[in-house]
């Protein structure tokens, strides 16, 4: 043996990447094999920077500056990238930030009610065939019939309920309450019948 010491680098390296154009953060693998030049067209499919326009900037991973990598070139190994290390791509294309996801500039394909229906090749109409969800009839019929016996199930288990009756309160993992029915009926957020109690030891809060 030489007694020399040898390195041994992982030839995939993870990076955060950010931009001038989006405040989101993107986690991404790539090999230190890759060009700056290359590395720089992957990234423009995920930042939307043009390779011409794009400058990038390696931070470490507690986001200190370290280098401008601007020898297209070079390797991306060749510069001191770890993992977790943040590699933020400057754009000179003078677009804004934001402007690749803002969804009000996209044109939109847009169909009026009738057309779909009448459209056969749509989920609508793959549903019908199929007969799912509200295209079936009976599953729909059978459904209605189980809500309207379980809000008449609700509805008789607390009108045997009157407002006053002593009652205890047990969630799980808190100590057992004993108390007083103050409500018992429905809530305006909701179909459902609601029981609402206050504890004996809160009658003096």
């Amino acid at each position: 043996m030489d007694g020399g010491l040898t390195v041994i680098t992982n030839p995939i390296v993870a990076v955060r990447l950010t931009s001038t154009l989006s405040s989101f953060e993107v986690n991404k693998k790539y090999s230190r094999g890759l060009c700056i030049a290359d590395f720089k067209g992957k990234l423009e499919m995920v930042v939307g920077t043009p390779v011409s326009c794009m400058d990038l900037e390696l931070y470490s991973t507690s986001d200190q500056f370290l280098v401008k990598m601007d020898d297209n070139d070079a390797l991306l190994g060749s510069y001191p990238v770890d993992d977790d290390c943040r590699i933020h791509v400057v754009d000179r294309s003078g677009a804004k930030e934001g402007e690749f996801s803002d969804l009000s500039k996209v044109e939109k394909f847009t169909i009026s009610d009738d057309a779909y229906a009448k459209k056969s090749d749509s989920v609508r109409s793959f549903m019908k065939k199929q007969r799912v969800g509200r295209f079936n009839e009976e599953e729909m019929a059978a459904k209605e019939s189980e809500q309207v016996a379980r809000d008449a199930k609700e509805e008789a288990a607390a009108s045997a309920i009157p407002v006053g009756s002593r009652c205890q309160v047990q969630v799980p993992g808190q100590p057992t309450k004993i108390g007083a029915v103050m409500y018992v009926g429905k809530a305006v957020f909701s179909s459902m019948h609601f029981l609402h109690s206050r504890s004996d030891e809160s009658k003096n809060v």
